[in-house]
């Protein structure tokens, strides 16, 4: 396999039962796990394995659990593939796993800041009452026109730039509900509201935002060994600080996906692969552009498709 790019899954692609036979099969996971299951508490390794798909939904248990398994994969074929990774990156949470696996930090600091993280951004959710909606069918331009439509009910924005045909709009509840109809009227072949606690990648993050740059410096972060490509500006990160700025900033601005795959094909890279829960990014990475290679690994089996 030539040079390739990892990438890694955010919120939304978690499943009961996740990670449990890379646990059974692999040391290194069960380390990993059980790690974790220390620091989280709140029976995490047990919602994780078996609980109820509501319970792992809770975002205080949904984002170690998806970066725990992230990492642990990234743990077991790394021998394997740390030669020819060219670049990480990830979606959303997802940046916390590909910071992991370029070396910025170690699980316990990663996971500490995953956790603080999602508990910055609940609080921010109850401040105002706001959502998300997936848009289906409109290009940017059309996006940027529903947003201003629909600001005198409130404040809507792009949120997640995914793939050609989806993105996501951030913003106030009456925003939200009353972007509908005009999402459609605009041409929109679908609009989903998101089961999520608020208005993620939004100014109505600046809560979150704010709060994290007071407190970033007090983890243990390094310089990476392979740049990442950073959610906010679709742009490679190598130092501490650069890290540490993207960490604030990716809260509230748009997850710049489909640049993000862009500007890692322009530097001749043709092969994705996608490490954790779901198969969501290897989604959307075929919509950017179907002649690219993409391999997802969230199963054990799932290493054998490497040919590594």
């Amino acid at each position: 396999m030539n040079n390739f790019a990892l990438v890694f899954p955010g919120q939304g692609s978690q499943f009961v039962g996740m990670a449990k036979d890379f646990y059974e099969s692999f040391t290194v996971a069960k380390e990993i796990i059980d790690e974790t299951d220390k620091i989280v508490g709140k029976n995490f390794k047990n919602i994780m394995f078996a609980g109820s798909e509501e319970e792992l939904k809770r975002t205080d248990i949904t984002q170690p659990a998806i970066f725990s398994m992230s990492i642990l994969i990234y743990e077991i074929i790394k021998e394997k593939i740390e030669n020819k990774i060219k670049f990480c990156a990830g979606h959303s949470l997802g940046e916390y796993s590909a910071l992991y696996a370029a070396g910025a930090f170690n699980l316990f600091t990663g996971l500490k800041l995953v956790m603080r993280r999602g508990e910055l951004m609940q609080i921010a959710s109850e401040k105002e009452k706001s959502g998300m909606a997936a848009v289906l069918g409109l290009d940017i331009e059309k996006i940027n026109l529903l947003c201003e439509k629909v600001k005198d009910t409130g404040y809507l924005t792009d949120a997640n730039i995914n793939c050609p045909g989806q993105i996501v709009v951030s913003g106030t509840l009456n925003a939200i509900n009353a972007a509908e109809n005009i999402a459609k009227e605009l041409g929109a072949k679908r609009y989903i509201k998101l089961s999520v606690a608020g208005a993620f990648h939004s100014n109505l993050m600046q809560y979150a935002s704010d709060e994290l740059k007071k407190e970033i410096d007090n983890y243990d972060i390094m310089n990476l060994r392979i740049p990442v490509i950073a959610n906010y500006n679709a742009k490679e990160i190598l130092k501490k600080e650069e890290i540490k700025e993207s960490m604030i900033k990716q809260i509230v601005n748009p997850v710049r996906w489909i640049e993000s795959i862009e500007y890692i094909k322009s530097k001749g890279i043709d092969t994705f692969i996608e490490l954790g829960p779901g198969n969501v990014l290897s989604g959307l990475i075929k919509k950017i552009d179907k002649n690219l290679k993409i391999y997802n690994i969230e199963k054990v089996q799932d290493i054998e498709k490497l040919n590594l």
